[in-house]
């Protein structure tokens, strides 16, 4: 079984409804794909340490969300990456694959 650290920033310029229904669908994505969500951390609005131009937008702050996902094969992980390079409501991502 491999562990991993996902931590994504959804674009600050969402209603807080859409901020959870992002960070909801994010998760069924992982789940429908094979991986077992151990624990969902939702820190919040923060300041980001430098501006992120995505498109015409920069931002300054985001909502930050960390995933931790056991699964057997890195089929979630590739599909998670993928998706969240092509959204628009993602500014950022980071997967880290967990030491045993």
């Amino acid at each position: 079984m491999r562990n991993y650290e996902i931590m994504f920033i959804v674009r600050p310029t969402l209603s807080e409804d859409e901020i959870k229904k992002v960070a909801s669908n994010f998760q069924k994505t992982l789940e429908s794909n094979g991986a077992k969500v151990t624990a969902v951390d939702a820190w919040g609005q923060k300041t980001l340490a430098y501006e992120i131009k995505v498109g015409n937008d920069t931002y300054k702050s985001g909502y930050y969300f960390v995933v931790n996902i056991e699964l057997e094969t890195d089929k979630a992980v590739k599909e998670f990456d993928r998706l969240a390079l092509i959204s628009n409501d993602i500014i950022r991502h980071i997967i880290i694959k967990e030491e045993d």
